[in-house]
């Protein structure tokens, strides 16, 4: 097992790894725990009690971040016609159809989201076997298939972030940056808590939310108590 860098260890000196902290104390200690030089993200990790191989307790979707997430999209969309106007004025990175299409295929991949209009999904479609490793694949529930591409773009840009339940049952969402106000950033993870305990699967029983902590790129985890949105 590699052996943790001596600021790492620091930094694990400063949280009790038994203690569930309540989101302000864990938002602070996450602050100074962190030791990189880099303005780290601030990301949640939620564990929760569905049961990711049934169909119907499955998580996923989409929601805009009250102060997004510090970092700017690049979006590609495939659109034609005045749904590609629309997409540009919106201010999406790169628009277009069959072209960007051959792009891809000969491996380009410097954008972050693609949204596409439905009758564009016949052709995107084709590129599932290369977007879907890399969870770069359009999808109606997260709002990436859609003829209102201006409000997508516009979302996404806003700081949107994508959610969905892994093989484990884990959740991971990053909420901000270091350099974000604490405020900030417990606003931002109050929000996407508040939107999981919404979506919570009708099939799903025992405890929904089980463990949350909060983590830098490169700190310690802090666990979050949680108790008051169970």
């Amino acid at each position: 097992m590699a052996k943790k860098g001596k600021k790492h260890q620091e930094a694990l000196k400063l949280v009790d790894r038994s203690k569930s902290y309540d989101v302000a104390e864990a938002v602070a200690l996450v602050k100074e725990a962190a030791k990189a030089n880099f303005d780290e993200t601030v990301e949640a990790a939620f564990r929760l009690g569905v049961d990711p191989k049934k169909a119907d307790q499955q998580i996923r979707g989409a929601m805009v971040l009250p102060h997004g997430t510090g970092k700017t999209q690049r979006v590609l969309v495939f659109a034609k016609g005045e749904k590609a106007k629309e997409a540009e004025a919106a201010g999406a990175d790169f628009v277009g159809e069959s072209d960007y299409i051959n792009k891809i295929n000969q491996g380009w991949f410097d954008f972050d989201v693609i949204v596409a209009t439905p009758d564009m999904m016949a052709e995107v479609g084709k590129l599932g076997r290369v977007l879907g490793p890399k969870g770069l694949m359009p999808n109606p529930k997260t709002g990436t298939v859609t003829f209102e591409v201006e409000k997508a773009v516009k979302d996404i840009k806003a700081g949107k972030v994508e959610y969905r339940v892994d093989k484990s049952a884990n959740i991971h969402v990053p909420i901000g940056k270091l350099s974000f106000d604490n405020e900030k950033l417990i606003e931002n993870f109050e929000a996407i808590t508040e939107t999981l305990v919404k979506v919570k699967p009708q099939a799903a029983k025992g405890t929904y939310m089980k463990n949350v902590s909060l983590t830098s790129t490169m700190g310690p985890g802090v666990k979050v108590d949680v108790s008051s949105y169970r």
